[in-house]
């Protein structure tokens, strides 16, 4: 990786930048692999390294790309944002606050969706959109202003008062977007948003997306669908093996060719690196 891509993935000397939202400074986390999970693997290591001394920033109003393949450290990376996970070394700030340290200021200030989240199959939107917004202490007013309007954009209003466990793979993904967007988060954390969605329902994600960024929210993404970074990212990092190998706005990572032929160059390179 050029030396102008590692260093984009900060703020470059000179430039005129929104203010500094998120700083994650060399984090990394180790995991013990079973038995089962060695042989999935196909290794003999007891450990495997998901996240490798990562860092980058995120500014507010824009969307940061994490892109890379499956088992690259994203997901890991982004439980450590959400306090989902404590890293074993290093820390993240959002907004100064400390993830290690204060987990629960963190929570207040971030809404986290994933595909991997599973809604209780006995509640109905509507029970959990009120339960999640009193949670997070928004006013009642305020609350059913923001429902009314968050079910009427994303359909889920016809089906209010239907179960979870009745719900389609697009409707349960969307009430978890509009849950996890109860208390009108400043930072959004969105793993996968739209991995194994239909067309139909993915699309109305990624409006959204590009709606919360002309709000000026700021969104940490991870992806390893191309098309999505492209449309809705402003910057990109490209993740391999929980190591940061390429960092820079999207249109300078695309300069001289299409970001999958960046990723693909990188992803090869990487491996002809491990394998030397």
């Amino acid at each position: 990786m050029s030396t102008g891509l590692r260093k984009a993935c900060g703020q470059k000397r000179g430039q005129t930048m929104h203010e500094e939202i998120l700083s994650v400074r060399e984090i990394e986390k180790t995991f013990t692999l079973s038995a089962k999970q060695r042989k999935i693997e196909k290794t003999t290591l007891k450990k495997k390294v998901a996240v490798d001394k990562l860092s980058f920033t995120a500014h507010k109003g824009e969307v940061f790309g994490l892109l890379g393949p499956n088992g690259a450290g994203k997901t890991t990376t982004l439980r450590i944002l959400s306090t989902l996970m404590t890293p074993d070394k290093g820390d993240a700030f959002i907004d100064n606050i400390s993830v290690r340290s204060h987990p629960h200021e963190i929570r207040k200030k971030i809404g986290f969706l994933t595909s991997e989240l599973k809604l209780e199959d006995f509640f109905t939107p509507n029970y959990l959109y009120d339960f999640f917004s009193h949670l997070h202490h928004v006013e009642p007013d305020i609350a059913q202003k923001r429902k009314a309007e968050l079910f009427d954009h994303f359909g889920v209003s016809r089906f209010a008062e239907v179960k979870v466990a009745n719900l389609s793979t697009g409707m349960k993904q969307k009430t978890s977007l509009v849950v996890a967007m109860a208390h009108a988060p400043d930072i959004v954390i969105f793993d996968e948003p739209t991995n194994g969605l239909d067309l139909l329902t993915a699309k109305s994600v990624t409006d959204f997306l590009l709606d919360l960024r002309e709000q000026g929210k700021t969104i940490i993404l991870s992806t390893h669908i191309f098309s999505l970074a492209e449309k809705v990212c402003d910057r990109i990092g490209i993740i391999i093996d929980g190591k940061m190998t390429a960092c820079a706005p999207l249109a300078e990572l695309t300069r001289e060719a299409s970001l999958e032929t960046v990723f693909f160059n990188l992803y090869e390179k990487t491996a002809g690196e491990i394998n030397e």
